[in-house]
């Protein structure tokens, strides 16, 4: 249903903002934190749980239980680097980010990684649930 609603406002603000050009897309998270990304070459795909945001950019994943509100805008706020998965906040989330997750989760005092966006279950830990979910989303990406 979530889906449903997030396409049909994507087409509504779509339509809006063709009136003008807009470089970035915003998405607001339910925690009250943004993250931006930039509209050239831009592709958005849905599964059951996350919104994958495409660009020239790179690749990122947010969980659709995340997403509070999006809009097009001007203003380029805050650029990936915050998004949940990039551990290591290189703006991609990749490969890299998987090996970083699983030695932070096998020796926390081995790496230094963002933790906030190494918990990709959203429930406050980063554990092994959080590197699980990580390959999906690399696995996902890589198609």
């Amino acid at each position: 249903m979530k889906k449903t609603i997030i396409t049909m406002l994507i087409a509504l603000v779509a339509l809006f903002a063709s009136a003008e050009t807009y470089n970035y897309l915003k998405f607001t998270k339910t925690n009250g934190s943004t993250v931006t990304y930039s509209v050239e070459g831009l592709k958005l795909t849905y599964d059951d749980t996350n919104v994958t945001i495409t660009n020239v950019d790179g690749t990122a994943t947010l969980p659709l239980a995340q997403v509070q509100d999006m809009e097009f805008t001007n203003d380029a706020g805050t650029t990936p680097g915050s998004q949940i998965g990039d551990v290591n906040d290189d703006g991609y989330v990749n490969i890299t980010d998987v090996t970083m997750l699983i030695s932070y989760v096998m020796d926390s005092n081995a790496v230094t990684i963002n933790l906030s966006n190494a918990d990709v279950s959203d429930d406050g830990n980063v554990n092994i649930t959080d590197v699980t979910m990580l390959i999906n989303i690399v696995m996902a990406n890589a198609e």
